[in-house]
């Protein structure tokens, strides 16, 4: 069994620390990074507004977002991609050093500040060259990883999807990027100060949340701006709301072990890493197999393209002719 509280690791005094709000897009990251700031928390300089899908703004750097976009692409990967670990990643030591030093600049350029907070979403599927990054400039990292619900997340992507004619979205679809950034946002904040944070959690009392944040990564957070938060924090940011069973779209448990296992931990109640260490795997050689298949599958179905129905019964005939219709031929 592992417990989030016991021997948990806290950010020094000496060092500013790099506060990560982490996980999957559609889990409260957004309301999590803006409690923070009023908090106390510094929020990096040009930040993206406020759109129509998120009218309270995302609170994230738009540099950031710039530079998680050029290492993916670099990787031959993409925030949307369902690889766990992008297997034909094209990453090199040499590719990681430099974008390491990039993330350095990055640090080194933003005001003096005790306490920053950084939300990018795609920082989750880069986290080690980020805490390095951070490290380098002199920094010590931390991590607030959000939760929400996956039926509650993947609404929120269909949502979203929905307004926007040239995408499409489903349970699946949604399901598979929360477990990947869920599942990824765990195990690789395992070495460093971290606290799991609920959506709804945070919804129905910030106060006892952020208190537990502040407890479990010795970070001062207790001069909060109250009516800020209150006025922020409204039942209106909850949009999807679930109750009864997950669903569970692969055939496997993989969905609601990883939310049950987690939804513990936000409450700092014991859970197990094995538990989500064996979904991590599963998940990872499923995705894998069920890749290459459909990709080799595709390949077939572009050539069977290439050739019409006339166009294959004439050349049936030509091999008969070949075959001088003898046989099976005739």
């Amino acid at each position: 069994m592992h417990e989030e509280r016991s021997g948990a690791p806290q950010v020094g005094t000496d060092r500013p620390v790099a506060l990560f709000v982490l996980g999957f897009g559609r889990s409260g990251t957004s309301a999590l990074a803006r409690v923070l700031s009023l908090c106390g928390a510094t929020l990096p300089p040009k930040l993206l507004g406020a759109t129509k899908d998120n009218p309270r703004g995302f609170w994230e750097p738009r540099a950031a977002i710039h530079l998680n976009e050029a290492i993916l692409r670099s990787r031959g990967s993409s925030a949307y991609d369902l690889a766990l670990r992008p297997e034909q990643s094209r990453s090199s030591t040499a590719a990681d050093e430099a974008s390491i030093a990039k993330i350095r600049s990055y640090f080194q350029a933003l005001p003096p500040a005790r306490l920053v907070v950084i939300k990018e979403p795609k920082i989750t599927a880069l986290i080690e060259l980020w805490f390095e990054g951070a490290r380098r400039a002199g920094f010590d990292p931390a991590a607030v990883v959000a939760m929400r619900h996956p039926a509650e997340a993947s609404a929120s992507i269909e949502e979203r999807a929905n307004r926007q004619n040239y995408v499409r979205s489903s349970l699946e679809l949604g399901s598979a990027w929360w477990l990947k950034y869920t599942l990824l946002a765990e195990r690789d904040t395992r070495d460093v100060p971290r606290v799991i944070v609920e959506f709804a959690n945070l919804l129905e009392d910030w106060r006892r949340e952020v208190k537990r944040i502040g407890t479990a990564l010795g970070v001062d957070l207790d001069s909060p701006d109250e009516a800020a938060i209150d006025g922020f924090l409204s039942p209106g940011l909850r949009h999807h709301r679930h109750t009864g069973p997950i669903t569970e779209p692969f055939g496997t448990d993989w969905v609601t072990t990883v939310y049950r296992q987690l939804a513990a931990a936000g409450r700092d109640e014991p859970w197990e890493q094995g538990v989500l260490d064996r979904v991590f795997e599963e998940y990872q050689t499923t995705e894998r197999g069920f890749r290459t298949a459909v990709d080799d599958s595709r390949r077939y179905l572009n050539l069977n393209r290439l050739m019409p129905p006339p166009l294959v019964r004439v050349a049936l005939e030509v091999l008969a002719l070949a075959h001088r219709r003898r046989g099976t031929w005739a």
